[in-house]
């Protein structure tokens, strides 16, 4: 089971829906007070990860616990201590901002007055004090997915599930939702989220669990998993009319190891593990050979590349 220190945790949850297997021994700790993020491609399990934590799916096999609480025993208790937000707001477009959580607060069974100081918190809490008396159909996407986030927190759950929690916002809408989960974690709430966007992963999670076909690959903190697809990487971008492949083979002969073309990106990238040194060596190199470029330059590896890498990995073996 959990320990205080734990919030969410799983061990060899399975699921199958006839003859699919949706999730087949996945175990999964969530420590208390962070933001923990559920990749994978389509299909992988998240959502269905997600829906048996939260009590809306039965699972086969295996044992999942939630806030201290067994979810297959004591499904009322893990209601009673989390929220849930789907990938659709639940919000109704015909009240107001303050109407809408003041009936979510009724739901929960909350008295009149209760709910509505409730409503008002909340409110203040998601930065919507000033659309209390709007309608969410005059919102902004980041607005409404605040308000639908603010729903989830009636009762102040102490874990908080969020499956793919930014879909169709724009960046402006993204990035209120990110604030507002951070300030949630901040005050010590548990998030447990699932989302395709690798930057919104890389941004808010502590750590990262990566599944695919309903399995556990790896799980690691985003600078982690960023470096075992190796080191940084020394990227070269040629001039239009300059041909890619003598700057690949001079790349090659610096780095020890083939690089990656794109001509579509007009661009060569290889893997360093003495980023100054080679930066340096093939910046001498193009001068002295007359190669045309447009840019030099060392980057990071992406969360984004090391999902692909793993994923990949995964899916040829």
């Amino acid at each position: 089971m959990t320990t205080p220190s734990t919030a969410v945790r799983t061990v060899g949850l399975t699921k199958r829906y006839r003859d699919k297997v949706a999730l087949e021994g996945v175990d999964l700790e969530v420590p208390s007070g962070t933001v923990h993020g559920l990749l994978g491609p389509n299909g992988a399990g998240k959502t269905t990860t997600v829906r048996i934590l939260a009590t809306l799916t039965r699972l086969d096999a295996g044992d999942a616990w939630v806030a201290g609480h067994d979810v297959r025993a004591r499904p009322r208790q893990v209601r009673r201590n989390i929220g849930l937000t789907g990938q659709k707001t639940a919000v109704d477009d015909l009240l107001t901002a303050r109407q809408n959580l003041t009936m979510f607060g009724r739901l929960f069974r909350l008295d009149k007055r209760a709910a509505q100081r409730r409503a008002d918190e909340l409110l203040e809490v998601f930065s919507l004090a000033d659309a209390t008396d709007r309608t969410p159909k005059n919102f902004s996407g980041g607005m409404r997915r605040r308000l639908d986030l603010a729903a989830s927190m009636i009762l102040a759950p102490s874990v908080l599930f969020l499956d793919e929690p930014t879909t169709g916002l724009d960046p402006a809408g993204r990035r209120e939702v990110w604030q507002a989960v951070r300030d949630l974690a901040e005050h010590g709430t548990t998030v447990l989220l699932t989302t395709h966007y690798l930057d919104e992963a890389d941004r808010l999670c502590d750590r990262i669990s990566v599944i695919d076909r309903g399995t556990n690959l790896i799980e690691d903190t985003p600078a982690g998993l960023k470096r075992r697809i190796g080191d940084e990487r020394l990227d070269v971008v040629a001039a239009e009319e300059q041909p890619l492949r003598p700057i690949a083979d001079l790349m090659a002969s610096v780095a020890g190891a083939e690089p990656a073309l794109s001509e579509a990106e007009r661009s060569v990238s290889v893997a360093v593990p003495d980023p100054i040194g080679a930066l340096t060596a093939v910046a001498t190199e193009v001068r002295r050979q007359g190669l045309d470029i447009a840019d030099l330059g060392l980057r990071r590896p992406t969360l984004d590349e090391a999902f692909l890498h793993l994923t990949s990995q995964e899916r040829a073996s």
